[in-house]
């Protein structure tokens, strides 16, 4: 338990920026649902605007910091390559 005033600051800021980070994590997660869904479904215009819908939302939680930057690379490469997939 935290004792001085400076400690109990730290752990309401650290509560704060965990809520926050839970929610863009959340959100993020909703947006590669959807983008997977419309591969599932196998409908490539949806597929290919949902993916241009995560993209930005991935790019910028990995710039928050909620996520590196090279896993937020990896899962736009790899929901590219399977929206391409689905095209071919």
């Amino acid at each position: 338990m935290a004792n001085t005033t400076s400690a109990k600051k730290a752990t309401r800021k650290i509560a704060r920026r965990t809520a926050v980070n839970k929610a863009r994590r959340s959100r993020v997660r909703g947006f590669i649902r959807k983008v997977e869904e419309a591969i599932a479904s196998g409908d490539v215009t949806v597929a290919a605007a949902a993916l241009k819908a995560a993209q930005p939302e991935i790019q910028r939680a990995a710039g928050k910091g909620v996520m590196h930057g090279n896993t937020a690379d990896r899962k736009v490469s790899r929901l590219a390559k399977r929206v391409k997939a689905l095209s071919a």
